[in-house]
């Protein structure tokens, strides 16, 4: 379903950006801000730069985050705040050509429109794939977090600094608790508009910031000595690596519709860079930090380290409570393109009928993938090989190449987007075998410790 369709009020497109840019491929992401560049409608539905702001710091603040300091693990500690610095720049860059390719798309000629249709029905699909998965990671994520509170509820102490080993005795697999959150989650992708759901993200950040600052305080105490950590890895775990940490810059696929949703949207541009900022300096502190504390004990997600005390208990409560809300978030995007398609299809009195039952069989279908594969570590690098280095890395290079190629393009701008798809590509082919690999080796029953035990 092409990128330019048309819907009904409720179901504007979510990557028709509405605009009348006129520049050229080599004057960057500021040249689609000129005064009187844009045209808009559904005003009434259209956000604030602050709710834009909140929603992009939302959608890069999730899962992806904790799982860095594994990350870093796998590429080293001087190799992967170094790649992770490299891929928030090549990630941001991508973004501002994704934004400026739909641009222009509004005003194709007619020549171009197979060509077009095809470029939008590739995007789409990436989309789904990239955001239905991180979903599925959220499934992964509550029930791991809930488990280990519930399982060590009974050895919870108010000493957040004993190094006493707690050996957690299972009560229910993880899955089913995956399958108790469900009906909830159900519940809360009918919230169907953005700015509803930027309520929702507000609070979803704060809970998150909060956790976060704990998960700082803990981590910035007593750190090892940083010599006994190798500065590169072995070249076999980098492509895990990469995987995890393309993954964690989860808001590529929120881009499009954040910045089509904006009442002003010629600020996105200076929104998209100070966000993403913020993002690349707290995903290269936490993960580098992360690995400093907890070394080769490191886990899929840094909370799962934290002390058995009830004070990192709440922490992981408290993230939960975030990752929770952020589910309707990054539903919003598959939801947008799926919805219409079936809603389009049926009378009107049966639109709403059909709208939610879509949308419940979506969350029942991530669900369905999280119960299959319940390894978060393992599934975080999968999606984002799999689907974030498609999104972030290959399509945007080829799809600048494409549009503006006949148009004349310089020879170094076309070795920078064929450098960064090949790098896009490898990352794909070599992080999804791998990945694919480790989980076919059969998996211990995991034993969580205390993590202060090992470096006290």
């Amino acid at each position: 379903m092409s990128t330019q369709r048309l819907r009904n009020e409720d179901y504007h497109d979510y990557s028709s950006t509405d605009v009348s840019p006129d520049e050229s491929p080599s004057e960057g992401l500021n040249n689609f801000s000129s005064s009187g560049s844009y045209q808009r409608f559904g005003e009434s539905n259209s956000t604030t730069w602050f709710q834009t702001l909140i929603h992009l710091l939302k959608s890069n603040i999730g899962t992806g985050l904790l799982g860095l300091p594994l990350a870093v693990k796998n590429a080293g500690i001087l190799m992967g705040p170094l790649s992770l610095l490299v891929m928030g720049i090549v990630a941001v860059h991508c973004m501002g050509i994704l934004v400026k390719c739909a641009h222009h798309f509004c005003h194709s000629s007619p020549e171009s429109e197979q060509l077009l249709s095809i470029t939008a029905h590739i995007v789409d699909f990436f989309l789904i794939v990239t955001q239905l998965g991180f979903c599925c990671v959220y499934f992964v994520f509550l029930a791991e977090n809930f488990k280990q509170v519930i399982e060590a509820a009974n050895a919870t102490t108010n000493d957040c600094h004993s190094n006493e080993t707690v050996i957690l005795t299972p009560t229910m697999d993880s899955r089913l608790y995956m399958l108790t959150f469900l009906p909830f989650l159900v519940l809360l992708v009918f919230i169907r508009n953005l700015r509803v759901l930027s309520v929702f993200s507000l609070l979803a950040n704060v809970s998150m910031l909060v956790s976060l600052v704990m998960i700082y305080q803990f981590i910035v105490q007593r750190i090892p000595d940083p010599s006994r950590l190798p500065l590169v890895a072995s070249w076999k775990t980098y492509p895990l690596f990469f995987g995890t940490a393309i993954f964690a810059f989860e808001g590529i696929g929120m881009v499009l519709p954040l910045e089509n949703k904006m009442k002003d949207p010629r600020k996105f541009p200076l929104i998209l860079y100070v966000g993403m900022a913020i993002i690349t300096a707290l995903y290269i502190s936490l993960g580098s930090l992360g690995y400093l504390q907890f070394g080769a004990n490191i886990q899929g997600s840094i909370t799962l380290n934290l002390p058995n005390c009830w004070l990192y208990q709440s922490v992981k409560l408290l993230y939960s409570f975030g990752i929770f809300f952020t589910y309707a978030l990054q539903f919003y995007v598959p939801a947008e393109i799926i919805v219409p398609f079936f809603v389009s299809r049926v009378p009107e009195h049966c639109e709403l009928v059909v709208d939610l039952f879509v949308r419940t069989m979506l969350v029942c279908l991530t669900c369905i993938l999280a119960v299959l594969i319940p390894r978060l570590d393992l599934v975080i690098s999968l999606v984002g090989s799999v689907s974030s280095s498609a999104l972030a890395l290959i399509i945007p290079p080829l799809l600048e190449i494409t549009t503006y190629y006949s148009e004349g393009m310089s020879p170094l701008t076309i070795t920078k987007d064929a450098l960064i798809s090949i790098l896009g590509f490898v990352g794909f082919v070599v992080g999804t075998y791998e990945a694919l690999y480790e989980l076919m080796q059969p998996s211990d029953t995991p034993i969580f410790i205390n993590s202060t035990s090992a470096f006290l």
